[in-house]
């Protein structure tokens, strides 16, 4: 859905006019100041492993070379004052057999995390799993659960610090790729099917959850997922559209137990937050899906979406993916951080903004060249770089230190 690169339109629009960055030293204008991560804008690198709808393994750090480069891609990022990083632990590499684990595809990234002083948030699921394992069985959820007690005790043996980790990325979007639209594994094209997939991803994440932290305490949990506004077509009956905006939260209030309490969730599962928002995240309800962007009558500006998700949980909060291709990438970037900053001024405690994917990649569908990251992909150890985002990012780096003293 919003982040699949390849239902990517370019937008030939600037979303916003921006500003100067402030002066350096200017006196913070927020109490609150973040610090969840070691700076406040975090790269991503794109880690699906899933099976399309085709049947085909994507692997998108195999095919960016990130698991040669990752040493490179974090320094890289440190250059651009970026020192937290999302990035993926492959599973379908590590279990080939039930209960073994072969580490030599993440411990070289954890020890680059180490000897760069970057901060990762590990993405332990992102939507793949092994080879012969029923996504919907009870050994689906047991296997995730010693799987992802497995990579904690890991983490604390390799760096000494408990680990920060999204069990399942984005539940809701993968439930409705993988159960309603047949896009993924395990490709089912049923919306009651969807809504199994969802209970039996929260389940995982909850199994997962509790595994993690008993193995490292004080380990950070993200739940992470995107927020979207689906608007009725003038003459159409809305209440399906607001079925699909209440369902954007379910996968969240089972975790924090306000729905199918029978699952075990509970407010203390709920850890932290984090949102995904794409230039296409609002849309026309019915028919060919039409992105409702800003400067648009029917367009919620993010700020209030933020404000609204923050209220309804209380709990820190981030933007954990945003981005769009090609040259619309800095106009786009700065759209977001004006609207994170507003969301901050009116009380919204903001702990990040990641860059996602902060390096272009091969699209899912067909492997066209996806330009949506401040690098790019080429032959070599040096990553290029898209200019026009790199300075974008040094403003928005000086704004938000202006505003609240963040790095």
């Amino acid at each position: 859905m919003q982040h699949n690169p390849d239902d990517a339109r370019t937008v030939h629009r600037s979303f916003t006019e921006g500003g100067s960055p402030a002066p350096s030293g200017t006196a913070p204008e927020l109490a609150f100041r973040p610090s969840l991560f070691q700076s406040f804008f975090l790269g991503g690198f794109e880690c699906s492993t899933h099976r399309r709808g085709d049947g085909r393994r994507l692997d998108l750090i195999r095919s960016t070379r990130h698991d040669d480069l990752v040493a490179q891609d974090y320094r890289q990022l440190a250059g651009y004052g970026i020192r937290a990083v999302r990035d993926g632990v492959r599973w379908h590499l590590i279990e080939t057999t039930p209960g073994h684990y072969d580490w030599s595809s993440v411990l070289p990234a954890i020890r680059a995390a180490r000897e760069t002083g970057t901060q990762v948030a590990w993405d332990l699921c992102h939507y793949g799993w092994p080879d012969g394992l029923d996504v919907y069985s009870a050994a689906f959820v047991d296997r995730f659960a010693a799987f992802a007690g497995a990579f904690a005790r890991l983490h604390l043996e390799e760096t000494g610090v408990a680990p920060m980790v999204c069990p399942v990325n984005e539940i809701s979007f993968f439930a409705w790729a993988g159960g309603e639209a047949g896009l993924m594994n395990p490709g089912d094209r049923d919306p009651e099917r969807s809504g199994e997939l969802k209970t039996q991803l929260v389940r995982a994440t909850l199994a997962g959850t509790r595994s993690v932290r008993e193995a490292a305490p004080g380990a950070r949990i993200l739940a992470i997922d995107p927020i979207i506004n689906i608007v009725a077509r003038e003459g159409e009956d809305p209440a399906e559209g607001e079925a699909r905006n209440e369902g954007q939260f379910h996968a969240w209030d089972m975790i924090a137990g306000r729905l199918a309490p029978e699952l075990g969730g509970a407010p203390d599962m709920l850890d932290i937050l984090g949102v995904n928002y794409y230039w296409n995240n609002q849309w026309l309800h019915g028919g060919p899906r039409e992105p409702l962007l800003p400067g648009d009558p029917r367009h919620t500006p993010l700020r209030d979406l933020l404000a609204g998700t923050h209220a309804r949980y209380g709990r820190p909060i981030f933007m954990a993916e945003t981005s769009i291709e090609g040259d619309e990438r800095a106009p786009w970037f700065r759209y977001v951080g004006e609207e994170v900053r507003a969301a901050m001024r009116a009380g919204v405690p903001m702990e990040g903004v990641c860059i996602y994917p902060v390096l272009s990649h091969p699209g899912w569908d067909n492997d066209r060249y996806c330009p949506n990251g401040l690098l790019e992909l080429q032959e070599g150890d040096e990553r290029p770089v898209h200019e026009p985002l790199a300075a974008e990012l040094a403003g928005q780096r000086a704004l938000f230190r202006a505003l609240c003293g963040a790095s």
